[in-house]
């Protein structure tokens, strides 16, 4: 779909850096006007997404529009489209679903077996995943990569995931398994790009 309103969305890189504080500031922001948890990452985790092609950001000119980014687990066995945000500005464009067709597109493209996999408590990311075909799990079915784990350490709600011997909590699990999808095509520009990055 096309779309005429002067947002570009795209895969992050060294250029977009100067607007990590204001992604996280913007996140945190959310977090509090939802009263829900969110795992906090700090300014050169973020940094470092852009630097390796993991993130998607999105402009209005030079304004901050929105950004997630890909993070692996499990030896790259699991993969995890994480930190969407979109700035209030800019809500009511459609901009959480192209942010997140990219990220996801570009999670398959580079790691095509893994099972792509999504914890949230908001009902739009519940409703986007649908669509992108994933389905509602057990915590059982995620990683056990430990690293992942320790990001929640930073939600407000962890007591509940501790509290239940990590089998659930507010959020809710849901998994995309690729070998019951189709291939996905991502441009050539950024195929090139990442080819160079895993390459160094």
């Amino acid at each position: 779909m096309e779309y005429n309103d002067g947002i570009e969305v795209m895969v992050a890189d060294e250029s977009h850096e100067k607007y990590i504080d204001f992604i996280l500031q913007t996140i945190a922001d959310a977090a509090k006007v939802r009263g829900t948890g969110i795992a906090k990452r700090t300014h050169e985790y973020l940094a470092i997404k852009m630097r390796e092609a993991k993130a998607v950001i999105a402009l209005a000119g030079d304004r901050f529009a929105g950004f997630s980014y890909i993070e692996t687990w499990g030896n790259k066995q699991y993969v995890t489209t994480s930190g969407l945000i979109v700035h209030p500005d800019f809500r009511g464009h459609h901009v959480a679903k192209r942010i997140k067709d990219l990220t996801f597109s570009l999670a398959r493209t580079r790691w095509p077996h893994a099972k792509i996999f999504s914890l949230t408590s908001g009902a739009a990311v519940m409703k986007m995943n649908t669509e992108l075909g994933y389905q509602p799990v057990t915590f059982a079915d995620l990683t056990d990569d430990e690293a992942f784990w320790r990001g929640c350490e930073g939600c407000v709600n962890v007591d509940v995931l501790h509290r239940t011997g990590r089998k659930y909590c507010i959020c809710t699990a849901m998994l995309y398994d690729p070998e019951e999808h189709l291939p996905v095509r991502i441009p050539e520009d950024v195929l090139e790009r990442i080819k160079a990055i895993d390459n160094k």
